[in-house]
């Protein structure tokens, strides 16, 4: 389905996306801002993120710039501080006033890392006009947040084996996990994993391009993965002429991620999914984001949330958002520190306590 790179909701908003209704009149007043670099080494892959920091009254609104092109992200830390954002906005006269604007000094480097970084200035400014508001986005939305629930997500190496999950079960052994498919699965490993019972989520990531691109669609593969794992939803899966009917088969326990940007991304699909793993920063605007929240809710499509290997803030709101749309679904939220290499003693386990996600999307204000 096609990309919108750009994707301004055809329809009007008011009148009909309730949620939105509530926080697009939220007064947002932008005296300035900075981008903030992170960055994380290691031997296969560099992680670059930018947080976008807007300021104003005192506070500040956060937002994670999750775009996964190096050179992207170091053009924009160098050069992204001339934009025009000082002023009084709503919400929503913010959001247009984006429209005009050029966010990448270059590229960018794929379509859709132009929605990444759009929800980066459109979740701080929602972030910094609820903190200059005194409210949570919970107490906007009239939505009380509850722990959340989390899976660990994680590839199982080349040649996979189950060595990474066993060893985060030796230290906490209530663990579930999202595991990521690859062409060096086989029967004995799928085996193992059933009998460890510990995994939710299976993601074959088969509308993936670039650096995170799954295996081939392979009928066997598929099959062996749906049979030999019949409780865990099934994500991504590639549809051809080989796998579709086994895809429609077991279209009660599918999940789809990548492909969806847009409420209309959905509603395009061939069937209504039971699952949807809702990335807010595929959806760029925090207007299509509750819409699609709103769509599914309202459509009985369940839900749970998923990260793009956010490195500081973006973890935070994504586990926020979580904990007022899918609290309990098999979110791939978890704290940071389960992905490390050297797993540390003393993680918060799951559920995820409000307390941990608090300074995300609003606060009561530092008098109350």
């Amino acid at each position: 389905m096609p990309l919108r790179t750009n994707p301004r909701p055809e329809r009007r908003l008011r009148g009909w996306n309730v949620l939105y209704e509530k926080v697009s009149d939220l007064t947002v007043e932008i005296a300035g801002y900075r981008l903030e670099p992170r960055l994380l080494g290691g031997t296969m892959f560099t992680r670059h993120t930018t947080t976008v920091v807007l300021e104003g009254g005192g506070r500040v609104g956060r937002g994670e710039d999750v775009d996964y092109d190096a050179n992207d992200q170091l053009a924009f830390q160098n050069e992204g501080l001339s934009l025009p954002l000082a002023g009084t906005w709503t919400i929503d006269s913010f959001s247009r006033h984006l429209d005009g604007l050029d966010l990448f000094p270059i590229g960018p480097a794929r379509p859709d890392y132009a929605l990444y970084r759009r929800w980066a200035f459109e979740s701080a400014a929602l972030e910094l006009a609820l903190e200059q508001a005194g409210r949570t986005l919970g107490e906007a939305l009239k939505i009380d947040p509850r722990p959340v629930r989390f899976v660990v997500s994680m590839g199982l190496g080349s040649p996979a084996s189950t060595e990474g999950v066993e060893r985060c079960l030796e230290k906490y052994p209530a663990t579930r996990f999202k595991v990521d498919v690859s062409s060096s699965w086989d029967q004995p490993l799928v085996r193992r994993l059933a009998d460890l019972g510990v995994i939710d989520t299976v993601d074959l990531k088969g509308h993936y391009h670039g650096d995170f691109e799954g295996p081939p669609p392979d009928l066997d593969q598929y099959r062996l993965v749906c049979e030999g794992l019949p409780d865990a939803v099934v994500e991504d899966p590639a549809s051809t002429p080989e796998t579709a009917h086994l895809i429609e088969a077991h279209q009660h326990r599918l999940a789809w991620d990548a492909p969806i940007h847009s409420v209309s991304d959905i509603v395009q699909l061939p069937w209504k999914p039971p699952w949807m793993n809702i990335k807010p920063s595929r959806f760029g605007f925090v207007s299509e984001l509750l819409r699609a929240y709103e769509y599914c809710q309202g459509a009985g499509i369940r839900m749970y949330g998923g990260g793009q290997f956010e490195l500081g803030h973006g973890r935070l709101q994504n586990q926020a958002l979580a904990s007022l749309f899918h609290p309990d679904g098999p979110n791939d939220v978890a704290p940071t520190g389960y992905n490390e290499a050297e797993m540390a003693i003393g993680l918060e386990c799951s559920p995820l306590p409000v307390e941990v996600f608090a300074s995300a999307f609003g606060s009561r204000g530092a008098d109350d």
